[in-house]
């Protein structure tokens, strides 16, 4: 099965989440969000702004190229 673009972005940012080290709640902490609000990011129900996109790759320490796909 392939993947639409919007599935594969929501499953990468999802992985990068678990795998940094980081609760949801101290993340959206971070990020200045509500945990209701990352998880609409999460469930691909809103999008974050490219500088909140930004933030949370710095975050989770990861590239926009690994949850956009872009490798």
């Amino acid at each position: 099965m392939v993947m639409n673009k919007e599935e594969l972005i929501k499953k990468n940012l999802k992985t990068e989440i678990e795998l940094c080290g980081k609760t949801k709640t101290e993340i959206a902490k971070e990020l200045g969000i509500s945990k209701p609000t990352l998880s609409q990011y999460l469930s691909g129900r809103i999008l974050p702004s490219f500088t909140t996109f930004a933030k949370l790759c710095e975050i989770i320490d990861c590239s926009a190229d690994d949850i956009l796909g872009l490798h």
